[in-house]
This record gives structure tokens, C-alpha cells and sequence, in this order.
């Protein structure tokens, strides 16, 4: 017996682990609820919501290839180990399978598993499937992790040249082993269930997940480059909860984007070709995580910005969490994440910079705040983008660029369309003033719309005076 013990990886269709086991034998899955652990971590109540309403559906697939789906529950993953080897005893398991995770904590649950179920006779058997390359396989000539995302790219687009990562062969029903599934909770303690247009927007299978895919490749991506930055405009494949709980496997976004261009990296569609560098990136910060583990621990990626005196500043903290920062592009992108679970790319780095620069608050708390609400909440990238946008981590952006609100409001929304879906209440201000209300013909009366929290300028001047002040290494 064969067992494939499932974890972000969600599906049916491309699922290394699962493609593999079968080959091998009859095959029974496992899916393990840690609820504590999931706090720990900050899971958003959306983003587990978003696991159970995939469970369901990937029950229902994985019932037509007659493979039962077993739920286990535990408070940790101090005790996975001992429950994934009871699984195997109770149904003899000669092999369990199940795809790479990376991050400190899941590094060290799954060599713990390993280690048990080897020594208790049970074979392991573990799978690439989250990433094109194995993290470790790609590194610079002095066997670096790569720091540079430019260099990894090149690095990535050579060996992608020469062979692309195969889909896992599809999965064949089997007999009936006359093992029932478990019943999939309907809810998780601990986890409040999210408003229901929240769960409407992100509906649950593969299905879904890949008629996006296919709708974003057919009318979309060959103008990703230009709509990916407007925030009123759907011109984003809005997978990332998908890729995130592993509903679909970046080989198939790769294969889908390649196939629109005829198989090209270097030529024809700009749009599929900044589409492929966005897998890259995601590709790229998991590979740090494994490379650089300080990031897993909640340690900036260039050590010497520890020392950034970082406000305690509980108010202006609410403030930006809850979208009341007198900034109304700010005000709009934090009140899209309360309300949807999820946030415009552009506006991630917008915000970020907001709170790390001009009110000079610890990147960590923002870190933290995304990941309780982010329906695609995912370490590596959330923590990459963070410390990117705070100058504190690997590639990132120079300490002295630092996004002024106003002007990407002007710049990338133009006519307000995204501030106005956000802010009724500033529907009635032109499009001129829409951007900063306080401005607006010298009157302060914007139907109760707050006076914005800081000075740009100064709190510029601010925190660039605190990043002069660290060790000249550190610039």
C-alpha cells in the first residue's frame, strides 16, 4: 500500500507525489489539520477556509479514482510524525509520498516524519513539485544561494532552455479497497469562516483554478505587462490562491503561458514573458528560504538593519490596518485586503513602503497583518515582498526609493475608479482631488474622510536619516 500524504498541494492534475504513489500500487491519502500550528503561523481564517473548501472538492476527484481520502487532526506538528505512522500501521503502508514544503518549521516536521517512519520500516519517498528546481541545484560559481534576482533569473531561463519540468502523468483510477474516507470538517476551530462574498470570490477545485489559468492566457496576458500595475482593472491571472494551497502547480501556469507564445522565453509577447518572470520571482524566494533560514525566524535578510530604529507607534499602526490613513490609495488597497483576503501586487509594495518608510514601523507587524488576512498567504513570497519593499532583505529596493502614495495614486489610478469601489465616501470629489482630499479647493469637509496621519516629505527625510545611519554596508 502506497500512501500520499497531502499538504499544499491540493489537486489531482500535475501532482508529482500523487502521480508517483499510484504508479506504484494502490494508494490511500492523507490530509492532517494542525490548528495550532496554523496560528503560530498566522494563517488567515480566509486562507483555511479556502483549504476546506478545496478538501471537499478534492475528495469528491480523488473518490472517482476510488483512492480514500483519511483526515487526521493534531494541535502541532510536534505530533505529525506519530500520527502519519499510525496511518501506516493501521493499513500497511510500505511507502508514504509526499511533496517538498520548505521553510524551517516544515523542513523540521517532515525530517522528523522521515526519520520515524524509516525507522519503524516505512519507506519515504519525498517529490519536487512547488518549484521548477530543487532548491540548492541552482547557485552562483562560488556555490551561493543567489542574493540577486536578475542573476537567479538568467541562471533559471538557461536551464529552462534546455529542458522544461514535465507534467506529473495523470492519475489512473483504481480498484475499490474498500476503505471509506473520513468526513471533511466543515469548519476549524480557532478560525472564524469568512463573509460569504469573500468566499464567493474565491471559489473552490481545479476546475476553477484552471479556467482562470486559461481564461487569463486567452484575454489577458499579452498585456500583462501594463494592466498587472492598474489596480481598477482585472489584469491579473489572480491565481496566487490557487498556486498558494497548490490547486494548480506552477509547471501548468509555465506550460499554459508557453504555449500562448509558441514556446518562447526570449521573444513574442512581452505579457507572457513579465507573467514567467513573476513565476520566477515565486520561484525565487523559496529558494532563499531555504538558502538564507534566518528569513523563516523573523530576521531581516541583511543583518546589519536590525538596528533600524523602528517606531512603537500602536495608533498609527491601527491606523494603516484598517485603512484610515488619510492616504485614499492606501485607505482603498487595506480595505480590498480586510474585505477580500487578497491585495493588487502593486499596491502590496505601495502599502509596504508606506508603513516601513514614511511611518517607520517594524516591516514585521505589516509581515504579519498580510499573512492573518491573506487568502494566498505564503511565507517566502509575503516575507520576500516585505523586505523588499522595506530595503532590509535580499534584492531589494534601495533604501532612498521610496513610493510616494500620492503620485502611484495619480499614476496608476488615474480616474479614481479603484478609490471610489473602496471609499464611497469620496465618490464626490473630482479626479483631480480624489487622490488627497485635504487638498481639495483648501476644504477639510470630505464626509469625515481623516486628515491623512503623516508628512510625506518629513517622514522621508525620516527615514532616510535612519537608514544613512547604519553601517555603510548596509546602503
Amino acid at each position: 500500500m502506497q500512501l500520499i500524504w497531502l499538504r499544499s498541494d491540493l489537486r489531482i492534475s500535475d501532482n508529482t507525489a500523487l502521480s508517483t504513489a499510484t504508479a506504484q500500487g494502490p494508494t490511500i491519502a492523507l490530509w492532517i489539520a494542525s490548528p495550532e500550528q496554523w496560528q503560530a503561523h498566522d494563517d488567515a481564517p480566509s486562507k483555511v477556509d479556502f483549504w476546506i473548501r478545496n478538501l471537499h472538492d478534492l475528495r469528491q476527484a480523488l473518490e472517482r479514482l476510488n483512492i480514500p481520502l483519511l483526515i487526521r487532526h493534531t494541535d502541532t506538528w510536534q505530533q505529525v510524525p506519530e500520527t502519519v505512522l499510525e496511518v501506516c500501521r493501521m493499513h500497511k503502508v510500505q511507502t508514504v509520498h509526499w511533496n517538498d514544503e520548505y521553510g524551517v518549521n516544515e523542513s523540521q516536521r517532515d525530517q522528523r516524519t522521515q526519520s520515524l517512519l524509516e525507522r519503524s520500516g516505512v519507506a519515504t519517498r519525498t517529490h519536487l513539485d512547488q518549484l521548477f528546481f530543487h532548491p540548492g541545484t541552482l547557485l552562483t560559481k562560488a556555490g551561493n544561494y543567489f542574493q540577486v534576482f536578475g542573476q537567479f533569473r538568467k541562471a533559471c531561463l538557461e536551464h529552462l532552455h534546455r529542458s522544461l519540468p514535465t507534467l506529473a502523468h495523470p492519475v489512473k483510477p483504481q480498484a475499490p479497497l474498500g476503505i471509506a474516507s473520513d468526513s471533511i470538517p466543515r469548519h476549524i476551530e480557532g478560525f472564524d469562516t469568512p463573509a460569504k462574498a469573500l468566499r464567493d470570490h474565491w471559489p473552490a477545485g481545479e476546475d476553477e483554478a484552471q479556467g482562470r489559468l486559461s481564461r487569463f492566457v486567452d484575454e489577458t496576458i499579452d498585456d500583462y505587462q501594463t494592466l498587472r500595475d492598474l489596480p481598477a482593472r482585472p489584469g491579473t491571472s489572480q491565481l496566487s490562491p490557487y498556486l498558494a494551497a497548490g490547486v494548480i502547480s506552477p509547471r501548468q501556469c509555465l506550460h499554459a503561458a508557453l504555449s500562448s507564445n509558441r514556446g518562447e522565453f526570449d521573444s513574442g509577447s512581452q505579457g507572457v514573458r513579465t507573467w514567467i518572470d513573476e513565476l520566477l520571482w515565486r520561484e525565487f524566494y523559496k529558494h532563499i528560504l531555504v538558502g538564507y533560514p534566518q528569513v523563516s525566524r523573523h530576521r531581516p535578510f541583511r543583518a546589519p538593519t536590525e538596528a533600524l530604529p523602528w517606531r512603537d507607534a500602536p495608533e498609527d499602526l491601527e491606523a494603516w490596518e484598517q485603512g484610515r490613513t488619510g492616504f485614499p490609495l492606501i485607505d482603498a488597497a487595506m480595505r480590498q485586503l480586510l474585505h477580500t483576503g487578497w491585495m493588487h501586487n502593486r499596491l502590496r509594495m505601495v502599502v509596504a513602503m508606506f508603513l516601513s518608510k514614511n511611518l517607520l514601523i517594524d516591516w514585521r507587524k505589516g509581515e504579519r497583518h498580510f499573512m492573518r488576512h491573506l487568502i494566498d498567504g505564503d511565507l517566502a513570497a509575503n516575507n520576500g515582498g516585505w523586505q523588499w519593499s522595506a530595503s532590509t532583505g535580499t534584492d531589494s529596493v534601495p533604501y532612498f526609493r521610496i513610493f510616494n502614495p500620492v503620485t502611484q495614486s495619480q499614476r496608476f489610478d488615474p480616474k479614481g475608479r479603484f478609490i471610489r469601489h473602496w471609499l464611497p465616501e469620496l465618490t464626490h470629489l473630482d479626479d483631480k482631488h480624489i487622490h488627497l482630499p485635504v487638498k481639495s479647493s483648501g476644504l477639510f469637509d470630505t464626509n469625515g474622510y481623516i486628515s491623512p496621519i503623516v508628512d510625506l516629505d518629513s517622514s522621508r527625510h525620516r527615514a532616510l536619516a535612519a537608514f544613512k545611519a547604519l553601517p555603510a554596508s548596509t546602503n
